[in-house]
């Protein structure tokens, strides 16, 4: 439980500066969330609001952890994607992509599984 309150936790605090930046600061965030590795579009909007829904159920997640794994679950399938058909793809193509966010997602790739709490879900 208390892995689970954890991850919940660091949700918070990466997903909401993602979000605020993104919706509120965008030209900022291409340099600081996406590294300079694309350039501006109103679509990192829409980025800060996925990761906005993340931050509101993440804190959800905090007072029931169980309930709210599902929000883990679909970031392990997102992030997981990402790297797969996104991230990896653009590195062997030595093009641009935000590695920090690659080495958060990678991060929690390997985290998630072991703190999803799966008889939940079956």
């Amino acid at each position: 439980m208390i892995g689970l309150k954890l991850v919940y936790f660091a949700n918070i605090l990466v997903a909401g500066w993602i979000s605020v930046s993104s919706l509120f600061y965008p030209k900022r965030a291409v340099i600081t969330v996406f590294s300079k590795a694309i350039q501006y579009s109103e679509i990192i909007k829409l980025v800060g609001t996925l990761w906005g829904a993340i931050f509101v159920l993440s804190v959800l997640g905090l007072f029931y952890p169980k309930k709210m794994a599902l929000v883990l679950f679909f970031q392990l399938i997102y992030k997981g994607t990402w790297l797969l058909f996104v991230c990896i793809p653009a590195m062997l193509e030595k093009k641009p992509y935000p590695s920090g966010m690659a080495f958060f997602f990678l991060v929690w790739c390997v985290i998630l599984p072991f703190v999803i709490p799966w008889k939940s879900f079956f």
